[in-house]
This record gives C-alpha cells, sequence and structure tokens, in this order.
C-alpha cells in the first residue's frame, strides 16, 4: 500500500506540475512510446535474466505491492514457534521434533502460526533446519556454518531480482532516448506538413524521452531499493530462525531460544517486555 501510494504522489505531482505549467495533460498520452518503451526495457529483461530471475523478480514486485511478510506480526509468531518447540524438546526430547518437521502442513502445533506454516520459503527452511538437530549429534558451530549458507543461497537469489530490476531502470532513460529519436523520424517524414502537425509530431517525440526518465527515477529504481530493503528485513528473519534452531540445539532454556533469536531482528519487529511476558506466560 505504502508503495502504491508513493507512485501516486510521484506520478501526482508530475501532472499537477505540467498543468500548472499550463500543459495539457492529454499531450503526454502517446500509445506508441508506451509500447516502445515497455517492450523494449520487458525484452531486455529477458535477454539478461533466466527464468528463475524473471520468476522471482515478480513475486519480488508483488510482494512489495502487498507489503512485507516478514514485519512484527510474522516475528512474533516466529517467537512463539520457538518458543512452543524448545518447550517440546525440553519435556519430551529431540526427537519429538521429527512429526512436526517431517509434515508442518499436518502438524497441529506449526498450524497454530499460520504466517509461519503458510509461507512456503520460511517453512522449509525451518524445518530442514530442525531436521539437523533431531538425531542431537551435530554440533552448534558446525549447524551455524551450514545454515549460513543456506541464507547466503537465498540472499544472493533476492540480490540477482533486484539487480535485474535496478538494470532495467538505467536502461529506461536510454530506451526513451530511443523512443524519441524514432518520434523526430516520423517528424522528418511529415516536414512538409502543417505547423501543427509538426508540432505534434514534435512533442510526441519529446514525450518518449519524459516518459524513459520519470519510469527510471519515479518507479522503476525506487521500487529496486524497496525490493533491496523487504529483502534485507527477510534475511534477517531467517537469521533469527537460524539463531533459534542452534540455540534450542545448545539445550538453552526457551526464554533464551526467543531472547537469542530476538536481537537478530530490526528494532520496528522486537517485542516489547510487556509482550515477551505474555509470549513466556
Amino acid at each position: 500500500m505504502i508503495v502504491i501510494v508513493g507512485g501516486l504522489i510521484v506520478l501526482g505531482a508530475v501532472l499537477v506540475g505540467f498543468s500548472m505549467a499550463g500543459g495539457k495533460v492529454g499531450a503526454l498520452i502517446h500509445l506508441s512510446e508506451f509500447v516502445t518503451i515497455g517492450g523494449a526495457a520487458f525484452g531486455a529483461l529477458i535477454v539478461m535474466s533466466p527464468i528463475k530471475v524473471i520468476k522471482d523478480l515478480i513475486r519480488g514486485v508483488l510482494q512489495t505491492l502487498k507489503g512485507s511478510a516478514y514485519g512484527k506480526p510474522a516475528c512474533l509468531e516466529l517467537f512463539k514457534l520457538l518458543y512452543a518447540l524448545a518447550r517440546l524438546v525440553r519435556q519430551e526430547g529431540l526427537l519429538a521434533l521429527d512429526a512436526h518437521v517431517t509434515k508442518p502442513e499436518e502438524s497441529p502445533l506449526f498450524q497454530q502460526f499460520p504466517k509461519i506454516s503458510k509461507n512456503h520459503h520460511v517453512c522449509h527452511f525451518l524445518c530442514d533446519s530442525l531436521a539437523m538437530i533431531i538425531d542431537g549429534t551435530v554440533e552448534s558451530s558446525q549447524l551455524h556454518e551450514w545454515l549460513e549458507e543456506e541464507i547466503k543461497v537465498v540472499e544472493r537469489e533476492h540480490h540477482a531480482a533486484v539487480t535485474a530490476l535496478a538494470k532495467t531502470a538505467d536502461a529506461l532513460p536510454g530506451f526513451g532516448i530511443v523512443a524519441a529519436v524514432l518520434g523526430i523520424v516520423v517528424t522528418m517524414q511529415a516536414i512538409g506538413g502543417p505547423v501543427d502537425e509538426i508540432g505534434y509530431k514534435v512533442g510526441a517525440a519529446l514525450v518518449g524521452t519524459f516518459l524513459g526518465i520519470l519510469m527510471a527515477y519515479g518507479f522503476f529504481a525506487p521500487m529496486a531499493g524497496r525490493m533491496e530493503a523487504l529483502g534485507e528485513q527477510e534475511i534477517q528473519f531467517f537469521r533469527a530462525m537460524a539463531v533459534g534452531v542452534i540455540a534450542i540445539n545448545d539445550g538453552v532454556s526457551p526464554k533464551d531460544v526467543v531472547i537469542r533469536a530476538r536481537r537478530i531482528v530490526g528494532t520496528d519487529c522486537r517485542p516489547s517486555q510487556a509482550e515477551l511476558k505474555d509470549l513466556f506466560g
């Protein structure tokens, strides 16, 4: 929602300023310029990105528009789940985790926390991490290395999608110039025509440059920046899960498991002391 509001502000400011200067908004609407710039940008994205990167980019953009899936509500559910898992291990041993991590979709424990169980990537990472410690023979130092390697893969894949969007943003002003040059070519073909017709065609050509720059710096580049910020929040969330699993493997108390994991997430996602008391209650 914030992204949509910000985009509307950018577009509104440009259109209002243009109107205040005496321009007519209709003069900025030329379908041919949108087709040229949008088609060229999409084609370039396909050329430089593997299919997986394009899929990750689409998911990232949709997630950016919907808002972060790793905010405070998700962090609270994660801490509650880690607390419950640690208590289960304290009471019944590590083997008690097997039934829950093998089929989390059937686990009554996991189903209490839909923000975790319904997020495929989170649930898969957490269950795989817990599966490593079930036999009780894994050293925490080795476990830390394994989980960090997995997190780096997640980070690398997210960065690839952000980079593709940022490079597309960098290319848009150039595609705007291409559209403008094509418009000038069309204008040259009508150079002997009426003055108002030539003025219309020159204006349409200039709109190409305008659209390329506006789309690059008003929408695509900010979207890439937003995706990067949300990606950092996602990585913090995964590292909090990893720290929680390592703490469970160390055999610390359920409260200490949550305290360790809580230190990893951003201050805006950390539960307050009152919320912690409610959690431990």
